[in-house]
């Protein structure tokens, strides 16, 4: 039985890769059969500049959607191959501005010649497929730009582990995985402060009795994540001490603290939530932009380490 048969979907990107080998080995005949002298992988940047005068590094990356530095290494091997030029921007020196050679343009007319043969050999192919490949690469290349394998996958992780994911509330039993949990991630990123210790080591006297609230995230019976609400006054409450193991993380744990803090403050009444963070911690922004925080500016801090403050309004 064929691999790609039996495994099924879950190698989608080996058995593409397996046809790309396929289709550049047969390409790499076809450019020979009509005595155009180029490697396949060039043809994308030689097809634009076969279609206009030049065009910068940047422009040729954007027409064709490689990285900049993948399309500087192809200019690079067909200047050495004599098929392209380049030139410095009169108005600015750090563009390369690329253009055909005499002995490039020479290949234009053979390339335009098997270009028509190959569209016509494709759309046969396809015909007899019965499918239309070439549009459905389309949409999946557009369904992918708006949300990635990567996070696809992860959302189908999320959903399956969903139902072994608890948010409870504080206990004192709990103080200690409270506590775990803050010094982990903030000695692993920054110094821990006095600040921290007064609420870590007096949790229940700082953050619950003044009002404020304490969630924990159980995942298979382990406590694993943590986030408090601190009331500051009748309308405000500070988000804080979130923090989810290393080990959990990537699950919608994060998620689901935020989700839980945010019902939670809207049941007191607040009608504002503002949080500080570090911009170093690029994941827990992300979360917070999600959740609907946006920046804002002003209030002071008691840590050295924040270098950004968000809020969430609760009301219109």
């Amino acid at each position: 039985m064929d691999f790609y048969t039996q495994i099924g979907t879950v190698a989608l990107g080996s058995r593409l890769r397996r046809l790309s080998e396929t289709l550049t080995e047969d390409a790499s005949h076809i450019y020979a059969l009509y005595e155009v002298t180029l490697d396949p992988k060039w043809f994308p940047v030689f097809y634009v500049l076969s279609q206009q005068p030049s065009a910068s590094i940047t422009e040729l990356a954007q027409q064709i959607g490689h990285s900049h530095p993948s399309v500087s290494h192809i200019v690079k091997e067909m200047k050495h191959q004599g098929l392209v030029t380049s030139t410095k921007q009169p108005t600015d020196a750090r563009v390369s501005v690329v253009s055909l050679t005499d002995t490039g343009a020479q290949l234009v007319p053979k390339l335009e010649t098997q270009c028509r043969d190959v569209s016509q050999a494709v759309e046969d192919l396809l015909t007899e497929a019965q499918h239309d490949l070439w549009k459905s690469l389309e949409v999946v290349e557009g369904l992918l730009a708006q949300q990635s394998l990567l996070q696809r996958v992860k959302a189908v992780r999320n959903a399956r582990e969903h139902p072994h994911i608890e948010i409870i509330d504080y206990a004192p039993q709990f103080h200690a995985d409270f506590k775990r949990l803050n010094l982990e991630w903030i000695e692993q990123y920054f110094t821990v402060e006095a600040s921290d210790l007064q609420a870590l080591d007096h949790s229940e006297e700082k953050i619950v009795h003044p009002g404020g609230h304490i969630y924990l995230a159980r995942y298979h019976g382990e406590i694993v994540g943590t986030c408090a609400l601190i009331r500051q006054n009748e309308e405000t409450y500070e988000l804080a001490k979130m923090a989810v193991a290393a080990h959990a993380r990537g699950k919608g744990i994060g998620w689901r603290l935020g989700q839980a803090a945010v019902t939670k403050a809207r049941h007191l009444g607040a009608k504002t939530i503002y949080l500080e963070s570090n911009t170093r911690l690029k994941p827990a922004i992300a979360l917070y932009q999600k959740l609907g925080f946006k920046r804002t500016y002003g209030r002071p801090s008691p840590y050295q380490r924040c270098n950004i403050q968000m809020e969430l309004a609760l009301t219109l």
